[in-house]
């Protein structure tokens, strides 16, 4: 791994390792454990780093290894019912007892020196924000990397359900911890039914043949769309976040599932002033662990030492940094957002973007959603190779997507922020999705995304109603030339499961119905536009 990736730091000690120690979780499981230490004399801080995924690869060489060498104790721990661990894995609802209890077999270690820091990236991040819900006075410091804090709103987005990502996690939780060989047969056993699995009807049965076999937690999340439902309890940890003076450094990429879960974090960081950092790159959630892993590392490191060993020499000296999307240049901002004006682009009959509202009296714009044959994804936050920037023209050729696009643009515009599409929509059935989404088109009529979101209509709205849908954040440069385009459609099949256009429930639903979806007017597309391009840098460290 070192030989294959550029910009890693040289190691500063030899290591060992001590495998398989028992940890007892707060009902007494045994939690398998593997320590990795430095070889050499003195004091060193610990990393706490808890997985469903298992203690092997990518875990054990990226995090126990190269931490180990940098001068920290690493744990590696299994949660409850992984990876070797006793019990019964549960998803979310016990590891804010089990990080709990691992503290306090660490406070009977002789090595532990009462310095302790966490990290990790996704459900690893979610470990830690649950030990942040009651911060051990140990706990110094925190990196979450691409991580979540609140389970619904991975599975539920705006109402719809995320499919094709919640499939990808069922996937992980049930087989990641079995070991490589056992992942990649039940990979390979997925891709072989999905196309089948994501045609078919009722959702909670057209799964089982991919991931051999019923997922309890993939169920309930089906079985409960509503965040304030009682099956939620407990389970959004973000809230930690509120009232936190562990100093925290957030990482996470601009098609990362978790982005805006991040951004929220870094949110209420700020607001409780607590120390935190925040970076953006270019990534997917799985590319920041891998074409991102020198970066990701080294600020993570730079982190973890400031905090841990008083030494704040790979601490940059802005608060945030992220790439800009356009320019693939790195920008360094002294908060999130930065300030921008929102600018509103209307969506004309003719299919233009107008920088000016006007008395349009023409029939509202539409288009007819047909579940039987879904509007598919392309690209975007998904938990697979497919995720990213991707060539838009194909799907915007489609009778049920929209597009509204500027003339080309006469002077570059730089957009920093969140992004929203401010609707008029109008539904015949009273059901369906809207999803939005922002393109770049650049001189050769290539149109890629840029970010995205989707809102799920209810049937009480009025109709016409006024709906906003929040379509993410960003950072992209549009240069001169170049055109913006935002595209509405009824829908991004198999990412988010289509609504049937029926309102039964989602895993037993079995009926399709299409529905004809209007846009009236004034709809417009907000941006969150900067006065003045920041100044950028040519790397991250």
């Amino acid at each position: 791994m070192r030989r294959s990736l550029r910009g890693m730091p040289p190691k500063r000690h030899d290591i060992a390792y001590e495998p398989d120690l028992v940890v007892p979780a707060a009902d007494g499981s045994a939690l398998l454990t593997d320590h990795y230490f430095p070889l050499a004399d003195g004091d060193f801080p610990t990393l706490l780093v808890r997985s469903p995924y298992g203690r092997g690869f990518p875990w054990a060489p990226m995090y126990g290894v190269l931490l180990a060498e940098q001068g920290f104790h690493v744990v590696l721990q299994s949660c409850r019912g992984t990876g070797g661990s006793g019990g019964e894995f549960d998803l979310w609802h016990n590891e804010a007892a089990d990080g709990q209890a691992t503290v306090a077999w660490l406070r009977r270690q002789s090595w532990f020196s009462g310095t302790l820091g966490t990290v990790g990236p996704s459900y690893l991040g979610y470990t830690q924000w649950a030990l942040a819900l009651d911060p051990p006075p140990e706990l110094r410091a925190m990196v979450v990397q691409v991580g979540l804090h609140d389970p619904h709103g991975f599975f539920h987005p705006a109402g719809a359900f995320s499919f094709e990502n919640a499939l990808a996690v069922a996937l992980g939780m049930t087989h990641q911890h079995r070991g490589v060989p056992r992942l990649l047969r039940a990979t390979l056993r997925l891709l072989r039914h999905l196309r089948k699995i994501t045609r078919s009807l009722p959702l909670g049965e057209a799964y089982l043949p991919g991931l051999n076999g019923r997922v309890p937690f993939l169920d309930e999340a089906m079985a409960h769309p509503e965040a304030d439902d009682a099956h939620w309890q407990g389970a959004d940890v973000g809230a930690a976040a509120e009232r936190l003076s562990v100093p925290t450094s957030l990482i996470t990429g601009w098609h990362d599932v978790y982005l805006d879960q991040t951004l929220q974090q870094y949110d209420r960081l700020r607001r409780a002033d607590c120390d935190t950092a925040l970076l953006v790159g270019p990534w997917t959630h799985n590319s920041a662990l891998q074409q991102g892993w020198p970066e990701v590392f080294a600020e993570s490191l730079g982190w973890l030492r400031a905090h841990l060993c008083d030494d704040p020499s790979g601490l940059r000296t802005t608060r945030v940094r992220v790439h800009l999307g356009g320019r693939q240049t790195w920008h360094d901002l002294p908060d999130w957002p930065p300030p921008r004006t929102g600018r509103r682009w209307y969506l004309d009959s003719d299919g233009t973007l107008s920088p000016h509202a006007t008395e349009d009296t023409s029939a509202p714009m539409s288009f007819r959603y047909d579940p039987a044959d879904p509007t598919p994804s392309i690209g975007g936050p998904l938990l697979s190779h497919k995720a990213g920037c991707r060539d838009n023209t194909a799907l915007e050729a489609r009778d049920d997507v929209l597009t509204f696009t500027t003339a080309p643009l006469t002077a570059p515009v730089h957009v920093l922020g969140p992004v929203s599409a401010e609707l008029q929509v109008g539904v015949d059935t009273g059901h369906a999705d809207v999803f939005a989404r922002l393109c770049d088109v650049d001189a050769q009529g290539r149109s890629t995304n840029i970010c995205d979101g989707v809102r799920r209509l209810r049937p009480a709205e009025a109709t016409p109603a006024a709906v906003t849908v929040a379509m993410s954040s960003t950072a992209h440069h549009f240069p001169a030339g170049h055109r913006i385009r935002l595209q509405i459609s009824g829908g991004a099949h198999p990412r988010f499961a289509r609504n049937t256009g029926t309102g039964e429930p989602l895993a037993t639903a079995t009926r399709l119905i299409p529905a004809e979806v209007s846009l009236h007017h004034p709809s417009a597309l907000v941006l969150p536009v900067a006065g003045t391009e920041p100044a950028d840098r040519d790397a991250p460290h």
